[in-house]
């Protein structure tokens, strides 16, 4: 049986690993004690990562994590995102924990998963699809991430502009409405699931079924390309309601941190 808050917690170490060495060969990927560090230092806050990967632990030793995850964090230049597991230490108080180390409640998320493909050829009447292969595209990709996720205008840039990885080895997808990008979301094969990133939308173009359009379609294609059935992802409050529908089940409740000052 799979350890699903294990192959969520996975699933971020490793695919992150490659998205911030791509944007970066020298960053900061490190695994330790119990905290993995997935940090660009870019513009792009996603690709500046800390999390906690140790099941089960006591209060003191959780403690002394989040207190080195800060160390970590407030050796950076760029703003970035402490995520916790919820699954992996249930009984905690985290955000008491989290504030102790200097860190505030930001947002929460949800690990999901679902061995859910084949899914049929997607289609949506109002858009039509469009791999990423140029810089254009990506330039494209990266502003509705920018505006989807309300950074500011250049960070999705510094994230993705200019990547190799992501014209060929990431099956990233466009969707348009009159020719013009409106919607996106990307599928990359890691540890031997189809990895769901970068799902978004322009706000002026929601409530449209365009994510859950593009994300099928993200999710065919990169099955066409690899076989393999199975899918993650982890998803904002704004997506969760929307991948029940394609076949992903929640298993494993995030939050994420900032530091406070």
């Amino acid at each position: 049986m799979i350890d699903l808050t294990a192959e969520s917690v996975e699933q971020l170490t490793e695919g992150w690993r490659a998205m911030v060495l791509d944007r970066d060969p020298d960053a900061d990927v490190r695994d330790l004690p119990g905290i993995a560090v997935r940090w660009a230092d870019c513009r792009f806050p996603f690709w500046n990562c800390v999390t906690l990967t140790e099941p089960g632990i006591g209060a003191d030793l959780l403690a002394r994590r989040f207190a080195e995850a800060a160390d970590v964090v407030r050796e950076k230049e760029q703003f970035g995102f402490l995520w916790v597991f919820e699954d992996l230490v249930p009984d905690a108080d985290l955000d008491a924990l989290a504030a102790r180390a200097g860190f505030e409640y930001s947002f929460p998320g949800t690990g999901m998963a679902g061995d859910l493909l084949p899914i049929g050829e997607p289609a949506h009447p109002e858009l039509t699809f469009e791999r990423v292969t140029t810089d254009e595209q990506l330039l494209a990709y990266a502003d509705l991430n920018s505006r989807a996720y309300g950074f500011e205008p250049d960070a999705g840039r510094d994230g993705i502009a200019g990547s190799a990885l992501w014209k060929s080895g990431v099956h990233a997808y466009l969707g348009l409405r009159d020719g013009v990008p409106v919607t996106c979301a990307a599928t990359v094969e890691t540890a031997g699931r189809l990895f769901v990133v970068l799902v978004a939308t322009d706000p002026a173009w929601e409530r449209r079924g365009y994510g859950e359009a593009v994300t099928r379609k993200a999710l065919h294609e990169g099955w066409r390309a690899t076989g393999i059935t199975r899918a993650t992802l982890h998803a904002t409050v704004a997506g969760a309601p929307v991948y029940p529908r394609i076949g992903f089940e929640p298993n494993s409740a995030i939050r994420f941190y900032a530091l406070t000052g």
